[in-house]
Parts: C-alpha cells; sequence; structure tokens
C-alpha cells in the first residue's frame, strides 16, 4: 500500500468522524429548538397558575369564609360527576345509581350529596382536634433533663 492510500484512507476515517459530529450538534440544536418552541409555553402556563394559586392563598388568608369553600372543593372532588345517558331519542342522567330525567334534579342531588360530605367534615372536626395532643413528645434533651432531675 502506497503513502498516498493510507493517507487518504485516514482522512476519509476523519471526515467521517467530523461529519458525525456536525450531525450531533445539528441534532442537538434542532432539540433546543423543538424545546424552546413548545416546551416553553407549557412552562409559561406552569408558572401563571402558580402565580394565580399563590395570590389567591394570600386572599384567602383574610376572607373568613375561605375554611368553608376548603372543605366544599375537597368534598366535591370526592363526589362523581352527573353523567349522560342516551335512551332511545331522550337523555337521561345518572348519579350514584340513581336516574333523573333532567339535569338540573341530578345537580341538585349532586350538590346535596357535596353539602353532607362537608357537614360531616365539620361534625368529626371538634372529635379529630380532641384526640390531638395539644404539645408534641419531649424531645431527647427535655427527656435527658427529666431523668437528670429525677436522680438528684
Amino acid at each position: 500500500m502506497s503513502l498516498g492510500a493510507c493517507a487518504k484512507e485516514t482522512l476519509g476515517g476523519e471526515t467521517n468522524l467530523m461529519l458525525e459530529n456536525v450531525y450531533w450538534a445539528c441534532g442537538f440544536i434542532l432539540v433546543c429548538i423543538l424545546a424552546f418552541r413548545f416546551g416553553l409555553p407549557v412552562l409559561r402556563r406552569f408558572d401563571a397558575e402558580n402565580v394565580a394559586r399563590i395570590a389567591r392563598q394570600e386572599e384567602e388568608k383574610s376572607d373568613p369564609g375561605a375554611h368553608i369553600r376548603h372543605a366544599l372543593e375537597a368534598a366535591e372532588e370526592q363526589v362523581e360527576p352527573v353523567t349522560e345517558i342516551k335512551v332511545g331519542n331522550g337523555v337521561q342522567y345518572l348519579f350514584e345509581a340513581q336516574i333523573f330525567t333532567n339535569r338540573d334534579d341530578a345537580e341538585e342531588a349532586r350538590a346535596n350529596r357535596i353539602g353532607t360530605i362537608a357537614r360531616r367534615f365539620y361534625t368529626e372536626l371538634p372529635q379529630a382536634l380532641a384526640g390531638r395532643e395539644t404539645r408534641a413528645p419531649l424531645s431527647a434533651r427535655e427527656r435527658a433533663a427529666r431523668r437528670w432531675r429525677s436522680r438528684n
């Protein structure tokens, strides 16, 4: 093999390696552009939701009805939605295995169920608070101090 042929083989291998590196760099840049194009709006929407949530929490600090609203929201998450069922030409509505002929009656039954769950939360609240200790258990330092005092 001549020296020139050997040099061409080496140069061809380096050229392929350089082209592969260029392809990887182009791919990386393309991924960054796509992430900027499609990922940034998602992050902005997420940030906007967080800003709105924080603002709502700040407003609720001075709102005396906020606790009741939170209890109703938590109860609403526990209750299934009203389901629309098509029967022949008519429409019926299903809520907790009961069939209603119009949506207003079904939504009223759902609202009553939400109210019942929220009321149950408030009737059980004093009992739950009474069962809680008013003070956390003693820390290790406080237990050691008591043992030391009892010995001396």
